[in-house]
């Protein structure tokens, strides 16, 4: 950690570290676990969520959309609003925001009422997720940061690779709308325990919006933040429509494909810990590594999918690398900027999630345009996008410590 993170944390009255510290980091984990379930549970509930709102899948994944251009124009705007709040009130405040989203969600009657309840979840999704990636520091020792930041982070990728069939499971056996309760009764979780076992988390230092804008003139932040954009537009190009592309190449029905994402998520669960390990010491090796993988597979699926054993395969490989993703790319941006983490953080909420929005929609508009399997192409040909900015771009270079405490 850097003497300027130290003294401010100092300034900005860091608890003293003790037995509850990790317990506070739980809390944060489970929270961006909670927020990013809750903005990505339609990838597995286009079908019947379209069905009973009486519209296409290409607008029913316009939920995701929504949510996600929200969350990319709240987090950075977020931040410099909330000033000298306490961080604890704060994150209690979005997280009911949250809550109610999900609950006017599970209600929703027409698709117009899905929207505004969507909106909240972007609200409240944001703001979590921007605020609570630069408090971990604070709950432990110095020595421990690296660790408890990951571990934060660890429930951003965990979400984005097992929130998905967790969702899709529980849609097929209670019906979409249990899943969006289900996870406004997660919110309400986090929000007790936040109340609970967090400390009082005064504000460590304002940053004006401007002022976050301009730490996008370091290259190194700035070819972090396109890469980010190129692999995560991508990906959700294609994976906001896995479900019906597998139901049109494998031609398997909805408990199989409840099987498929979960292999998925468990094979993108070790894909988040090999890849944090890696982008410590290299995070542009890593992210080479990781678009390779995601071009090969999800280029390949409509070709190779036919066969539910070789579709299982694929998805293992497609969750493998996704789910190195989230870690590497926030490793990446707190490198390259180590003296404004929570600045840092909202810009690459922002961007992660405009690329969600913008991913869903290109895929919506391929989807319906050109054919459903054709999302797939348009999501590889973004992936490589962002392998050649990764080859080609100015990338952060870790020192020693930065590498210990991450590993």
């Amino acid at each position: 950690m850097t003497h300027v993170q130290e003294s401010s944390g100092a300034r900005a009255g860091r608890p003293t570290p003790a037995r509850n510290g990790w317990w506070g980091v739980a809390v944060l984990a489970l929270g961006t676990f909670t927020v990013v379930t809750s903005e990505m549970l339609p990838v597995g509930l286009l079908t019947p969520m379209g069905s009973s709102l009486g519209i296409p899948e290409g607008v029913a994944g316009l939920t995701l959309t929504i949510t996600g251009l929200v969350a990319a124009v709240s987090a950075p705007a977020l931040v410099p609003l909330l000033g000298r709040a306490d961080r604890r009130t704060a994150l209690c405040v979005l997280v009911t925001v949250l809550v109610v989203g999900n609950l006017g969600a599970a209600w929703a009657p027409d698709f117009g009422t899905m929207v505004v309840a969507r909106v909240l979840v972007g609200v409240g999704m944001g703001g979590v997720w921007a605020v609570a990636a630069g408090l971990a520091v604070r709950l432990v020792p110095a020595k421990s940061a690296g660790a408890a930041t990951t571990l934060v982070f660890s429930g951003i990728a965990v979400a984005s690779v097992l929130g998905v069939p967790a969702g899709t499971y529980l849609g097929d056996l209670a019906g979409w709308r249990a899943a969006f309760l289900a996870a406004a009764g997660l919110g309400a979780v986090v929000l007790v325990a936040a109340a609970l076992l967090l400390p009082r988390l005064p504000a460590e230092r304002t940053v004006p919006l401007g002022g976050a804008l301009r730490l996008t003139r370091d290259p190194r932040l700035r070819t972090g933040l396109i890469v980010v954009g190129f692999l995560v537009t991508g990906h959700f190009a294609a994976y906001t429509y896995v479900r019906p592309v597998l139901e049109d190449v494998s031609g398997v029905g909805a408990g199989t494909i409840g099987v498929l994402l979960l292999v998925y998520g468990i094979a993108g669960v070790a894909g988040n810990f090999l890849a944090g390990a890696g982008a410590a010491r290299s995070p542009r090796r890593t992210l080479l590594v990781i678009g390779t993988v995601l071009t090969l597979t999800v280029v390949a699926l409509p070709w190779l999918g036919g066969s539910p054993a070789l579709a299982a395969v694929l998805m293992a490989l497609w969750g493998l690398g996704y789910g190195g993703v989230s870690v590497s790319t926030q490793t990446w941006v707190l490198l390259a900027a180590p003296d404004a983490r929570e600045a840092a953080s909202s810009l690459f909420v922002g961007v992660f999630n405009a690329a969600i929005a913008l991913g869903a929609l290109a895929g919506g508009l391929v989807a319906d345009g050109i054919g459903i399997t054709a999302v797939t192409v348009a999501g590889a040909v973004l992936v490589a996008g962002a392998l050649v900015t990764t080859a080609a771009g100015r990338a952060p270079v870790p020192e020693a410590p930065a590498v210990s405490g991450k590993s």
